[in-house]
C-alpha cells in the first residue's frame, strides 16, 4: 500500500512539473532547460501547501459560495508566480546554453588537462628561448638590426623546438616578407622540413589501411626506406602493378591530434597576443593564425592535395612547367601515390647563366598565366617546392597551397596590374577597392597620393624589385583599413615568394619588366573582329526580350502619365526579416504597457476600501486587485525574459 502511495505522489508530482512546464512556455514564451524546469517546479510544489494553508485562514470555512475557489485559483497562481521568478533570474544570470551538460563538461575537462599539459610545455619552450616577456605585452625591439636578428634566431628556435605544428608555423611566416621584416624571414627560411623517419612499422598499417589491403595487391614494388621525411609526411618510391613508377607519400601516424591540440594552442595565444599587445594587433595574429590552421588542416587531407594538383595541371596544360600526375585510385587521405619525377630539387642545383633566366621567365609567365588567364594557381612557388628535371624543365610540387580566383576577381587584378603599368594611381586605387571589401569611411585621396608614391618608388626604370616592393604595398591596403580577402592574400603571397625564387634561378631578374612584357602579350590583346562580332551576339542575345517588351513598357508609362493616373508603388517592411523585427518591438512594447497599465490598477483598487466584501478581511476591489497584480507581474516577466534572452 505503502508503494502505490509512494507511486501515486509521484506521478502527482511529475503530471505538476509537466503542467507547470507547458504553462511557463505559454507564459514566458520560451523554452528552458530540463534541469532548471524541474528545480522551478520542485520550487513550486514546496511554496503552495504553506500558500494555500495562508489563503484558506482568510475563508470562512462555512461559506458555500465561491469565494473558496478565487482563493485557491490565487493560491495557486502565486505558487505559479513563485516558480517563474527564480527561473526568470536564472534565465538574466546565467543564459540557457551557457553551461555544458553534464558529458559536454567531462569532454571539455578532459581536453582542458590535455591542453594544459602541452601549453605549459610551450611556455617552458618560449621562456627558454627568452620570448616570455612578449607574452606578457612586452613590444618587441625591432630598432636596430642586431635586435632583430637576435629575436629571430630565437623566434626560430623556440619553434623549432616545439614540433611538427610550430615548425610549420615557421615555414609559413618565412613566406610572409610583406609583414614580418627581412631578418626574420631570413632566419625562419633555415626550418628545414626534414626530420627524424618514422620507422616502417608505424608506416605500414596507415598505408594498408588506406589501401584497404596488402601493398602487394596494389604494388609491385615498393621500397621500405623513405626517399625524405618531414615533419608530417614520408615519401617513398615504388612501382605499381600496372608498371608506372610512382612517389608514395604517407602521413605520419597520429599526427592529426597533435596537430589539433597545437592548432587549439597557437589560437587562443594568438587572440591573447592580439589582446594584450600593440605589435599583435598590428600584426592581425588571430587572422594569421585562422588562415594557418585552415591551410595546415587542408594540407593534412591529401585528398584535397590530389585535387589541387589536377586543377593546377588542368590550369598549366600547353605551359612549359610540368605537373605530376596523381593516381586518385590508390590515394586516401592520408597517402597520395603520384608519378615519379626525374630531376634534381631547385634548391640544390641552379642552373646560372641564359639558361636560368629561360627558366626563370617561364616560371613567371606560367604563375602569372594561371593568376590572370586560369584562375587556378599554385600559391606556395618557392624553391623547395620546384624541381629541375632531367630534360631542363622545371616541375611544380607540393600542392597543399593552391589559390582559387573567380572572374571578377581576375577582371578587377588585369585590371590592377594594367594601371601600375600605366603609372596611373586613380587607376589602380579603383582597381584595388574593386579587389577589397569597401569600407564605410576611406580617405580615397590620401590612397592614390600613397599608391603614386608607391608607384614613383618601384615601378619606374632603374627601379630595383625585391620583396619589400609586396609588403609596402600590403602595408598601404591594410594602413587605409582595407583587408584583402584569402584569395588576393594569395596571389600577392605567391608573388612575394616568387621573386626569391626568381633571384636563385636567375640573379638580377626584373620581374617588374617581365610582368610588363605580360601585360602587353595577353592583358591588352586587341581582339580580333570575328571575338568582337561574337561577343556583341551573346549581348543581343541576352537583351533582346527585354527590348522586345521595352515599347509596350514605355507606352503604358506614357499614357499614365498623360491621364494623371501615374504613380509610383512603394513597399514598406517588404524583406520578411524587417517584418519580423518590428513586430517582435511591437509585441515588446505592448505587453510593456499592458504590464504597466495592470500594475496601476491593481495598486489602485488594493488601496481601495469601498465595495462589496468577500471576506471580513478582504473586499472584492481588493481580491480584483491581487489578480491583476499577479497578471501585471507575469508579463514584466515575460518581457524581461525577452529582453535578456536577445541581448545574450
Amino acid at each position: 500500500m505503502d508503494l502505490l502511495m509512494a507511486l501515486a505522489l509521484a506521478a502527482g508530482v511529475l503530471l505538476t512539473v509537466a503542467a507547470f512546464t507547458v504553462a511557463t512556455r505559454r507564459l514566458l514564451g520560451l523554452r528552458f532547460g530540463n534541469v532548471r524546469m524541474l528545480l522551478a517546479g520542485t520550487f513550486m510544489l514546496v511554496i503552495a501547501e504553506p500558500l494555500m494553508r495562508a489563503f484558506a485562514r482568510t475563508v470562512d470555512p462555512g461559506d458555500p459560495g465561491i469565494t473558496p475557489i478565487w482563493f485557491f485559483i490565487l493560491a495557486v497562481v502565486c505558487a505559479l508566480l513563485a516558480g517563474l521568478i527564480p527561473l526568470v533570474i536564472a534565465e538574466i544570470l546565467i543564459p540557457s546554453g551557457s553551461l555544458p551538460g553534464p558529458l559536454e563538461l567531462a569532454g571539455r575537462l578532459r581536453r582542458h588537462l590535455t591542453r594544459s599539459r602541452r601549453y605549459l610545455r610551450i611556455t617552458r619552450i618560449l621562456m627558454r628561448h627568452g620570448l616570455g616577456p612578449y607574452l606578457r605585452g612586452r613590444d618587441p625591439d625591432l630598432g636596430a638590426p642586431s635586435s632583430r636578428a637576435r629575436l629571430a634566431r630565437s623566434l626560430r628556435e623556440a619553434l623549432d623546438d616545439g614540433g611538427v605544428t610550430f615548425v610549420k608555423l615557421g615555414q609559413i611566416m618565412s613566406t610572409r616578407a610583406d609583414l614580418l621584416p627581412v631578418e626574420f624571414v631570413e632566419e625562419l627560411r633555415l626550418l628545414q622540413d626534414g626530420a627524424a623517419s618514422a620507422p616502417w612499422a608505424e608506416i605500414e598499417p596507415v598505408l594498408t589501411a588506406e589501401l584497404g589491403g596488402p601493398l602487394e595487391e596494389t604494388f609491385a614494388h615498393f621500397d621500405r626506406e623513405p626517399l625524405a621525411a618531414a615533419s608530417i609526411a614520408q615519401v617513398y618510391r615504388a612501382r605499381l602493378r600496372t608498371g608506372e613508377e610512382v612517389v608514395v607519400k604517407v602521413q605520419r601516424p597520429g599526427i592529426t591530434t597533435v596537430v589539433e591540440q597545437d592548432l587549439d594552442i597557437i589560437d587562443r595565444l594568438a587572440h591573447s597576443l592580439e589582446r594584450r599587445t600593440r605589435w599583435g594587433r598590428a600584426f592581425g595574429v588571430a587572422d594569421l593564425s585562422r588562415g594557418f590552421a585552415d591551410a595546415l588542416r587542408e594540407e593534412l587531407d591529401f585528398r584535397i592535395e590530389a585535387g589541387n594538383m589536377a586543377a593546377v595541371a588542368a590550369a598549366s596544360e600547353g605551359e612549359p612547367v610540368h605537373v605530376p600526375v596523381p593516381y586518385p585510385r590508390v590515394s586516401g587521405r592520408r597517402v597520395l601515390v603520384m608519378e615519379w619525377l626525374d630531376g634534381t630539387p631547385l634548391g640544390s642545383a641552379v642552373p646560372g647563366g641564359q639558361a636560368g633566366q629561360d627558366l626563370a621567365r617561364t616560371l613567371l609567365d606560367t604563375l602569372l598565366r594561371q593568376i590572370m588567364l586560369h584562375g587556378v594557381f599554385h600559391a606556395d612557388p618557392h624553391p623547395g617546392n620546384l624541381m629541375l628535371l632531367a630534360d631542363g624543365r622545371l616541375a611544380l610540387l607540393d600542392f597543399g597551397s593552391v589559390g582559387r580566383l573567380d572572374g571578377s576577381l581576375r577582371d578587377s587584378l588585369q585590371r590592377l596590374l594594367g594601371a601600375m603599368d600605366r603609372g596611373d594611381p586613380l587607376g589602380v586605387s579603383d582597381a584595388l577597392l574593386e579587389v577589397v571589401p569597401r569600407p564605410d569611411e576611406i580617405d580615397e585621396r590620401e590612397l592614390e597620393r600613397e599608391l603614386g608614391r608607391f608607384m614613383a618608388r618601384h615601378l619606374v626604370a632603374g627601379a630595383s624589385p625585391d620583396a619589400q616592393m609586396f609588403g609596402r604595398l600590403f602595408r598601404i591596403v591594410s594602413s587605409h583599413g582595407l583587408s584583402l580577402p584569402p584569395e588576393v592574400a594569395a596571389v600577392f603571397r605567391a608573388l612575394a615568394t616568387i621573386e626569391g625564387t626568381l633571384a636563385r634561378l636567375a640573379p638580377g631578374f626584373d620581374i617588374v619588366t617581365e610582368a610588363r612584357a605580360f601585360s602587353v602579350r595577353h592583358l591588352t590583346e586587341v581582339p580580333d573582329a570575328r571575338r568582337v562580332r561574337d561577343a556583341v551576339m551573346q549581348e543581343a542575345l541576352g537583351l533582346l526580350p527585354m527590348v522586345r517588351r521595352l515599347p509596350r513598357r514605355i507606352e503604358r508609362i506614357a499614357d499614365a502619365a498623360e491621364h494623371g493616373r501615374f504613380g509610383v508603388n512603394v513597399r514598406l517592411f517588404a524583406d520578411e526579416r524587417d517584418r519580423r523585427h518590428v513586430t517582435g518591438m511591437l509585441h515588446q512594447v505592448l505587453l510593456t504597457v499592458m504590464a504597466a497599465t495592470t500594475g496601476l490598477m491593481a495598486v489602485l483598487l488594493l488601496g481601495s476600501d469601498t465595495g462589496p466584501r468577500v471576506t471580513t478581511q478582504v473586499g472584492l476591489h481588493q481580491l480584483i486587485g491581487y489578480n491583476l497584480l499577479l497578471v501585471s507581474t507575469i508579463l514584466a516577466l515575460r518581457v524581461l525574459v525577452i529582453i535578456f534572452r536577445r541581448s545574450g
